[in-house]
């Protein structure tokens, strides 16, 4: 592979009362000098500048400075190209105040790079990722000569040699040859890789785990290439346990014998107990007008013995919603790829609205909404399928109470369900700059199986977010589902298996889980009373703009559509809205104010105030 650089120089200077050159579109220092720059675009008279230096602040350094105006200019014109530079300089003195330097350049015509020779040599010749740099370097025949390229590209050669594990790699050859006369340049780089080194054994150090749980997440075979790639990828590993508050994984070259690096792990066990506190709420008009606070305490224990079991219990409140779940989860096969969880549940929840009709006042009024208490007890399994993809299978056994339409229910459901997951982020933070998540579900019940009734349900979630030019920041949503069973028995899914819309995470204009399809009966005592019941499908979208006004801080605007509904019976509500976030240490905090675009039959014209905590992938 070959290119040519040509670089040639004749700079002459002329100072009027003077002796030397300076730089800038227009440079001063109080009292002593100011310095202006003309005949050169932007990018060379910044150069210019940088080598000239910071302008003087005393007489003394005022005489410094204009001595050596020629040689920097001179090192300036050269760093990029040009060798044939022409500079005159007028100087003018001052009794009083500063003195004036003008500078106008005329840089010639810049070298050209005839030809590039890059040759490698050693076991690099078989290493791929080396020929995709090769593809990408950035010097090329024909292009102006920078000497800042050129050694941004030699840089670049060792750095990833010392990233594959090239430790020995060294250049042979690395020169520019100018022909000041033709204004070219040829420019060779030979480079001699050596041997590459492979990873030794791996020594973990501070840890109370069983051996095998920590070699199973060492993500490389025995006496594999070494490369810096999977020395993250094992720090990374390790760091996704959740068991460990310190890893430190450093190879150790200095101890390298035939080749073959040791990897020592020092680990720092995570405290045996934490707990996490979050709050929320919302509150403003719609169905329900009170402000709903929300409260959850989370208790984690990230390694309760040496096979790595870990519990995580959470308790949550907010008026007439307590809720109360714990995990067990047990390494099976591998402590990433392969988990059991074990679950317990106690949940009460309310649903959509409820109303009785007011003669008097030819309208419905809200007396409250439909309440369930759910008991659950399940297992499920995770395995990691590759290329990010997480599969969970599991299996609830479900026990709901719950009154409709002025009727007890209390049916029981054994749900099997098959669950596939992939997440991608951007990177670890807890306000990650992109990513994407799909989440795709199936559940089954049937009476055969201990179930009320027959019942199918699907879902699909997606959340795409992304950064454009560092400030502004996209998040869209999707939520799809839909239950499947016979229409005569709809009323035998209990709600916590329905859908209903509305929300900090579904339509922000609308309070929780109060929209969706509804019915009207008759009560014992004669009144028309209206229901809201949830549907059997559910579709919402959202799209929303954030700008970061500093790093910490930022405001947004969205759009939410969507609603729950049943056969035929799709009626989208749309909410807009905006808020403002803080990128706190524990997670963004955000406060948005939603507000509804419809009344519906339920709901009169509303909007919503949410108070939020987390992050968003």
């Amino acid at each position: 592979m070959h290119r040519i650089l040509g670089i040639s120089s004749a700079v002459r200077l002329h100072l009027l009362l003077g002796l030397g050159l300076i730089s800038s579109g227009a440079l001063a220092a109080d009292n002593f000098l100011t310095v202006s720059v003309t005949g050169v675009d932007e990018n060379l008279k910044r150069n210019i500048i940088a080598h000239l230096g910071s302008l003087p602040d005393s007489e003394v350094q005022r005489r410094a400075f204009l001595f050596n105006v020629e040689e920097n200019v001179n090192t300036a014109l050269k760093s990029m190209g040009y060798y044939h530079g022409e500079v005159d300089g007028q100087l003018k003195e001052k009794d009083k105040g500063p003195w004036e330097l003008k500078i106008n350049v005329n840089p010639g015509d810049p070298v050209i790079i005839q030809w590039v020779d890059i040759n490698f040599s050693g076991e690099m010749l078989d290493d791929r990722a080396f020929d995709k740099w090769l593809s990408e370097v950035n010097i090329k025949p024909g292009d102006k000569l920078n000497h800042g390229t050129y050694a941004d590209v030699k840089s670049q050669l060792v750095t990833l040699a010392l990233a594959r594990g090239y430790f020995d790699g060294d250049y042979t050859q690395a020169q520019i040859k100018i022909n000041r006369d033709l204004n070219t340049a040829q420019v060779s780089l030979h480079f001699d890789s050596g041997a590459r080194y492979h990873f030794g054994q791996v020594n973990f150090e501070g840890h109370t785990l069983e051996p095998d749980i920590l070699e199973q997440l060492i993500p490389f075979k025995p006496d594999a290439a070494y490369s810096t790639r999977r020395v993250s990828a094992l720090n990374r590993q390790l760091l996704d346990t959740g068991y460990f508050s310190n890893i430190k994984v450093i190879p150790q070259i200095d101890l390298a014998e035939d080749e073959q690096i040791p990897v020592k792990v020092e680990l720092t066990n995570k405290a045996r107990h934490s707990i996490e506190l979050g709050l929320g709420g919302d509150f403003g008009q719609s169905a329900s007008n009170t402000f709903e606070p929300r409260v959850r305490v989370t208790w984690r224990t990230p390694q309760i013995n040496k096979y790595g079991h870990s519990q995580e219990t959470t308790l949550e409140w907010s008026p007439d919603r307590p809720k109360f779940l714990t995990t067990y989860t047990i390494p099976m096969s591998h402590p990433l790829n392969d988990q059991l969880k074990i679950r317990f549940g106690l949940l009460r929840d309310k649903y959509g609205v409820t109303q009785i009709y007011e003669p008097e006042e030819r309208d419905f009024r809200n007396t409250g909404q439909l309440e369930s208490t759910k008991f659950l007890l399940g297992a499920l399994r995770q395995h990691g399928l590759g290329n990010q993809w997480l599969m969970t299978y599991s299996l609830d056994a479900i026990h709901e109470e719950y009154n409709q339409s002025d009727i007890d229910y209390n049916p029981n459901f054994l749900l099997g369900g098959v669950n596939f997951s992939k997440t991608i982020r951007g990177d670890n933070t807890l306000d990650p700059k992109s990513g994407f998540r799909q989440i795709y579900g199936f559940d089954y019940a049937d009476p055969f199986l201990g179930s009320e009734i027959r019942l199918a349900r699907l879902k699909a979630n997606f959340k795409w977010i992304d950064t454009f030019f560092d400030n502004h920041r996209l998040v869209a949503r999707i939520d799809l589902a839909a239950n499947v069973a016979n229409e005569n028995e709809i009323a035998f899914i209990p709600p916590s298996l329905r859908y209903f819309a509305g929300g900090d995470q579904s339509v922000r204009g609308y309070g929780f889980q109060e929209l969706g399809p509804y019915l009207d009966y008759i009560d014992n005592d004669g009144n028309t009373n209206r229901e809201v019941i949830g549907g059997r499908y559910l579709m919402v979208g959202s799209f929303e703009y954030q700008y970061y006004l500093t790093p910490t801080w930022r405001v947004a605007t969205f759009v939410d559509a969507g609603n729950a509904f049943d056969n035929n019976q799709f009626e989208p509500v749309v909410s807009v809205g905006g808020g403002i976030h803080w990128i706190s240490p524990i997670g963004p905090i955000k406060l948005d104010l939603g507000v509804g675009l419809k009344e519906t039959d339920t709901i009169e014209r509303s909007w919503r105030i949410h108070i939020t905590m987390g992050t968003e992938l």
